[in-house]
């Protein structure tokens, strides 16, 4: 059964940094690509960054430069570094894999079958 739990959300204020963390199990980690989403309140959940079964990332437009996804393989973890965070950041956030090569789809909700139950992070300004 797969799982995914997030941590390392929190409050911060605008320009600082936190780093999600997505602890995996269930699965064989390199077979799945990995991504994370977030969702403000009243919006949709959005794709932020995805890493492929091929090391590919991918990044949204609002976080490229500040925000870098890695995954450590042997300890099955997926993370999330972000920085100079703005109040426009703040959501959940929501670790997500799916087995297999994502291509396309790696930063698409609906190409997503597994979620953890996601981290607030909330940034002030």
């Amino acid at each position: 059964q797969v799982q995914l739990v997030e941590s390392g959300g929190g409050s911060v204020q605008a320009g600082g940094s936190l780093r999600l963390s997505c602890a995996a199990s269930g699965y064989t980690y390199r077979s799945y690509c990995m991504g994370w989403f977030r969702q403000a309140p009243g919006k949709e959940r959005e794709g932020v960054a995805g890493i492929d079964t091929d090391g590919t990332t991918r990044y949204a437009g609002s976080v490229k430069g500040r925000f870098a996804i890695s995954q450590d393989n042997a300890k099955n973890t997926l993370y999330l570094q972000m920085n100079s965070l703005k109040p426009e950041d703040t959501g959940m956030y929501y670790c997500a894999a799916e087995r297999y090569y994502c291509g396309s789809a790696i930063m698409t909700r609906g190409g997503y079958n597994y979620w953890g139950q996601g981290t607030q992070v909330t940034v002030s300004s």
